[in-house]
Parts: structure tokens; sequence; C-alpha cells
């Protein structure tokens, strides 16, 4: 299993690192694709709790909502308000069909098109922050140190669980773990990354960002994890060998990257 899951990581790591690299379109494409693909997994994932999900609405109010975002940013506002009152008039049509959770179904639909849409555009909103690319290699890797500490060290010295309902093999030991291998890691980064040519950022402040981002973003994984828990399934799709679906990988990279915009642009620029 950790063979498979180590070769599929290679694998997109092929594919995602050209494109973060390169920015601009090719960039942007990767994410559109791995949003709308989260967006019909998570609307697959509600089917399970009888959420009968306007997956085109979903899936399309998502797309448009980080189309306007990165390209038209004024009209970003009216793009989100419409999706909200298109999903509605789709679910009222329903109801009066015959569907009495229609209600129910209309605000599973537009959490989605808020969730992976608004929040969603981040990843995007990152890269293109001066020195984007360099601070998007910031904010990756630091939720991904923070996570792959948590894995292991919780997997080898975990004992007391960190939420027993929502993620059983999650411990407090490897939250810890994360947060500290998340915080050592992103200030080596950014000392890293100044020397090849990135922001002037001390190490400290690389420290700082590294621990705001691995003590929070742990709140995306769980918050995933309540959806799947509530339905009843352990991934959101098998479409990644070894990893489950979309959605399972971006999880923490939705608060990382929505996190990490306002910290840098705020305190860090």
């Amino acid at each position: 299993m950790l063979t498979k899951r180590v070769l599929t990581a290679l694998v997109l790591a092929a594919i995602g690192i050209p494109a973060i690299i390169l920015g601009g379109v090719y960039y942007f494409a990767l994410i559109i694709l791995f949003l709308g693909i989260a967006a019909w997994e998570y609307g697959h994932i509600f089917r399970n709790v009888d959420c009968k999900v306007s997956e085109p609405l979903l899936v399309g109010g998502v797309i448009l909502v980080t189309v306007t975002r990165t390209f038209f940013p004024d009209l970003a506002p009216a793009a989100l308000t419409l999706s909200v009152l298109a999903a509605m008039t789709w679910h009222l049509l329903d109801y009066e069909k015959g569907r009495d959770r229609a209600a129910t179904d209309f605000a599973v639909t537009t959490a989605g098109i808020v969730y992976l849409g608004w929040i969603g555009a981040y990843l995007v909103d990152v890269r293109n922050l001066p020195n984007g690319l360099w601070w998007l290699l910031l904010v990756l890797p630091s939720v991904m140190f923070a996570d792959t500490a948590a894995y292991f060290v919780g997997r080898r010295f975990g004992k007391h669980p960190l939420s027993p309902r929502l993620s059983p093999k999650k411990t407090w030991e490897g939250y810890w773990a994360g947060v500290i291998f998340g915080t050592i890691g992103t200030a080596g980064l950014a000392v890293l990354w100044h020397s090849l040519g990135g922001p002037a950022m001390p190490w400290w402040e690389g420290a700082a960002l590294g621990a705001a981002l691995s003590i929070l973003t742990t709140l995306g994984d769980l918050g995933e994890s309540m959806f799947k828990r509530q339905a009843g399934v352990k991934d959101s799709s098998q479409i990644i060998p070894g990893h489950g679906g979309v959605l399972d990988r971006i999880d923490s990279w939705l608060w990382g990257a929505a996190m990490g915009y306002f910290l840098i642009t705020w305190f860090l620029l």
C-alpha cells in the first residue's frame, strides 16, 4: 500500500511540478481539473445520504467561480451570486416535482460551490501573487510536511486519538509532530528559496507561517472526514491509486491556500 502511494505521488509530482513552475494557463488548467473532479466527488459523497445534489450546477458553479476569480475578479461576486440563485431555482423545481428533501439538497449544492469554488480559487490566487511561485512553494510543502509527519509519527507512536468520531486513526502525537515538522520545514524552505532568488524572508517568518498552517490545516482534513463519515464512505473516490480521490488529496490544501494567501498579503508582502 505504501509503495503504491509513493509511486502515485511521484507520478502526480511529475505532472504537478512543471505546471506549478510554468504557472499561467498550465497551472490554472491543473487546478480547474482538480477542483472540478473534487466537486463531482463531493456530490457523489452526499448521494450516499439521500442528497440529490445538482452535479451540473455544482461542478459548473465551481468552475465559473474559479474562472471569474482568476481572470475577471470584478465579476466574481456576480458569478457566485448567479450560481447560488441558479441552485435555488433548480431545487425549487425539484421540490415541486415531489422531492421532499430539496431544501437540504440546495444547502449541500450551495456549500459545495462556495467551499470548492470560492475557497478553492485561493490555490490560484497564491500562485498569482508577486513572487507567487516561491510563495506557493512555501505554502503547499508546509501542508505536506505536516501531513507526512503526522501520518508516520502517528502510525508509529500515536496513542491518544485526536478526533475519535471523525478520524479515529489521527492522534495528538501525530498532530504535534506535524506542527513541529511543518514549522521547521517551512523555516528551512524560506531560507533555501531566498538563497535561490526567492523573496527575502527570515527564517522566523517562515517558521511562523509554517506553524500557523500546520496548526490549522488539519481542520480541512477533518472537515472532509465529516462529509465521509456522515455518508459512510472511506474515500471520496478511487481515482488516484493508493490515495483515494482528488478531494482526499486537496482537503488540507484548500485551507492552506486560503490562510496562506491572507497571511502572506497581510503580514509578509
